[in-house]
């Protein structure tokens, strides 16, 4: 699969899922929106149904309150007084539930004014009836009824009430219809919802099945050139390996053949450092001195003008020659030990390395007296590692820390530790004389040293501390500035074993 065609499927698939997710928030958020409204509608359709009742109710009190007054203007009984007084006591309570369920009905407020005025009035006329009759004054009783079906008190009070329930009613269509509606709309949203994530769902199983196969052919690839890598890498690995070992014997043939000639050179050097005091004795015997005697000194030859410059300029070239020769001595012999060195298989072993690095220390208080330097060890983490290696490590850089102090200050050198994910991390920090930037790597260089050269050395310790970092399996880095101190880093495996021996090779 190309790279267009992979950005094109990762498109698409990006497409559907921000599809998918629109589709699900636009049902959920319309299926709370109508569920709520028919949820509304059908409290509104209640609502109508308890105004309803509650107008029944009344006209029903209302009726009974009638039945129970003409039936004790005509007997006198006490249960139709009873049932009077009941159903009188049930109207009040009825007109003041009609008026709490209506009172968001402008029209209807209306009529409950009218229907409340026309109830005063009944109820006024009743209680009037019932007097007359306990007093036994049925005539009246029997008038105040005639005037008051004259009045048409009690129709009025049933034509508001049927006004208010055809409302209601009116009210009831509207709101079963608009419940209904809210209903219908929910359940196709649903619907329309359910079948977009189905077909969402099923683009989704074909674009899945489609990236499996297409996943599945380009593991079946990498893994056949994984096979063929893991080949080639092996047989890379072999000649490099092989390339590394002879350049390593290269290096340590060539290291042990120059120290013949050297040998010669040096010496060579030495008779002719004979011979040149030979020379100017017989000089100096021409001057003053017997050529037959006893072996004078050079310096004690009594030489003039020319000759004396002669002897000087001969003394001073013979000085280079040996210095230079020493030099290269201690190159080869620095060569002859970095190939030992590579050559040698690591062996790990548990170390207690701040036992370890106190060793050191204690090893170097010398050069740290010297250089009124103290050094201070911090807690530092145990690792599993080749012992003569760290050795190596840990004391070149302390040495180096010791050694490149600025004068005049007293030094401070610290080693610390710690761990990082299966790492162990070394910091070794002093306050000397730092390193320039642009030299933070040159240090590393094979024969490559930075700053003032007033101090011994041939410029490989570092290469050698790196390259032994490396065969452990770690990393090493400096952060210094000039005049402001050093701190070189080491990151080494908490467990080194043989599966990673040798790994730059």
């Amino acid at each position: 699969m190309t790279a267009v065609e992979q950005r094109r499927r990762a498109f698409w698939q990006i497409l559907l899922f921000a599809a998918g997710l629109v589709v699900l928030t636009v049902i959920s958020a319309g299926s709370v929106y109508l569920v709520n409204k028919a949820r509304d509608d059908s409290k509104w359709v209640v609502h109508t149904i308890e105004v309803e009742n509650q107008i029944n109710t009344l006209l029903l009190e209302i009726r009974r309150a009638e039945s129970g007054a003409r039936g004790f203007l005509l007997t006198q009984g006490a249960d139709f007084k009873a049932d009077h007084d009941k159903a009188v006591a049930a109207i009040v309570p009825a007109v003041d539930g009609i008026t709490r369920l209506s009172s968001d009905n402008p029209a209807q407020r209306d009529n409950i004014e009218k229907l409340s005025a026309a109830i005063e009035i009944r109820l006024g006329q009743f209680a009037r009836e019932m007097d007359f009759v306990r007093q036994g004054q049925q005539d009246k009783a029997v008038a105040l009824v005639r005037e008051a079906i004259a009045a048409n008190t009690t129709s009025t009070i049933s034509s508001v009430a049927g006004a208010m329930i055809q409302e209601e009613e009116r009210l009831f269509r509207l709101r079963s219809t608009n419940a209904d509606r809210s209903q219908t709309l929910a359940a196709s949203l649903t619907g329309i919802g359910s079948g977009l994530v189905v077909l969402l769902t099923l683009i989704s199983i074909w674009l899945v099945r489609r990236s499996a196969r297409a996943r599945d052919d380009a593991e079946t690839r990498l893994r056949d050139s994984n096979l063929n890598l893991e080949a080639t890498v092996d047989e890379r690995t072999a000649d490099l390996r092989e390339a590394n070992d002879e350049i390593q014997r290269f290096a340590y043939i060539v290291s042990h053949d120059l120290r013949s000639p050297l040998v010669n050179i040096m010496g060579f050097t030495s008779e002719l450092e004979e011979l040149g005091k030979d020379i100017f004795r017989r000089i100096g015997g021409l001057t003053g001195v017997p050529a037959g005697g006893p072996p004078v000194d050079v310096a004690d030859i009594p030489l003039d003008g020319p000759d004396k410059q002669l002897s000087a300029d001969f003394s001073e070239a013979l000085g280079f020659i040996k210095s230079s020769i020493a030099r290269m001595d201690r190159l080869i012999s620095a060569i002859l030990n970095l190939t030992r060195e590579g050559r040698r298989e690591f062996q790990p072993e548990k170390i207690d390395t701040r036992e370890f690095v106190e060793t050191i220390v204690s090893s170097l208080a010398h050069q740290a007296a010297e250089a009124q330097a103290e050094i201070h060890i911090e807690p530092l983490p145990n690792i599993v590692s080749d012992r003569l290696a760290l050795e190596q490590i840990f004391s070149n850089l302390i040495d180096n820390a010791i050694k490149y102090l600025k004068s005049g200050v007293p030094g401070d050198v610290r080693i610390r530790g710690r761990t990082k994910l299966g790492y162990a991390i070394f910091e070794i920090s002093d306050n000397g004389r730092g390193i320039d930037p642009k030299d933070h790597q040159r240090i590393f260089d094979l024969f490559r040293r930075a700053g003032t050269q007033d101090k011994p050395g041939q410029g490989i310790g570092l290469a050698h501390v790196r390259a032994l970092v490396r065969r452990l399996g770690g990393t090493m880095s400096v952060s210094s500035e000039l005049n402001a101190g050093s701190t070189f880093t080491i990151t080494l495996p908490i467990t080194w074993n043989a599966s990673n021996r040798n790994a730059d090779k």
